[in-house]
């Protein structure tokens, strides 16, 4: 049974990023024999993310979440056409390969079409050096297609709710066809006497 793991990238108490991400993880987990886990970066404790404590409690169970789930969605809002500051700080403090061997679905939201570049120029690098074996397509969905709703406490416009649909497909898809794959492990310079 594969993992998932969502993570809320927001700071904001009340976000869209994480009404959409709400979305999302409810099609997942209408998926027979999917578990999906959430991290909200909001609920970290500031300080030791900030000042990148890899120690304290908080911050190792974040990192022992990302390093149990087979597939990991991200969700940002953008903000100065980049990812959140909160969001790069959990980027900060997880290992090197944090990401290898997972399938990673990026989304975004942010106000302006503008923005819809975020995901392929500002995260998808950062996603890719933390060793993901594979970073799907991403979607950006803009503020003004996210609406409030009574019955679902959260809706999208339709165009968008399809291309949303699309990519998680996507990533299911390849979490499904995903062969786990080991970290890179260090290897010795040629001419590097053993310790062993």
């Amino acid at each position: 049974m594969p993992t998932v793991l969502a993570i809320a990238g927001s700071p904001s108490a009340v976000s869209r990023t994480t009404k959409v991400l709400d979305l999302v993880i409810r099609r997942l987990r209408a998926e027979p024999d999917t578990e999906v886990r959430t991290l909200s970066v909001r609920d970290l404790p500031p300080g030791p993310l900030l000042y990148g404590q890899r120690a304290d409690p908080g911050i190792m169970a974040a990192v022992d979440a990302v390093a149990l789930a087979d597939g990991v969605v991200v969700a940002t809002p953008i903000y100065q056409a980049s990812y959140s500051g909160a969001l790069k700080a959990l980027l900060d403090v997880l290992p090197q390969f944090a990401f290898a061997g997972k399938v990673v679905l990026p989304l975004a939201t942010g106000g302006s079409r503008a923005h819809v570049l975020a995901i392929d120029y500002a995260l998808r690098p950062v996603l890719s050096a933390l060793g993901a074996d594979h970073v799907v397509p991403g979607y950006f969905v803009l503020d003004q297609w996210i609406h409030d709703r009574p019955d679902t406490g959260v809706g999208i416009e339709p165009q968008a709710s399809a291309a949303l649909d699309a990519v998680v497909v996507a990533f299911l898809d390849a979490l499904g066809r995903r062969v786990p794959v080991l970290p890179p492990v260090a290897v010795p310079a040629p001419g590097a006497v053993g310790l062993g």
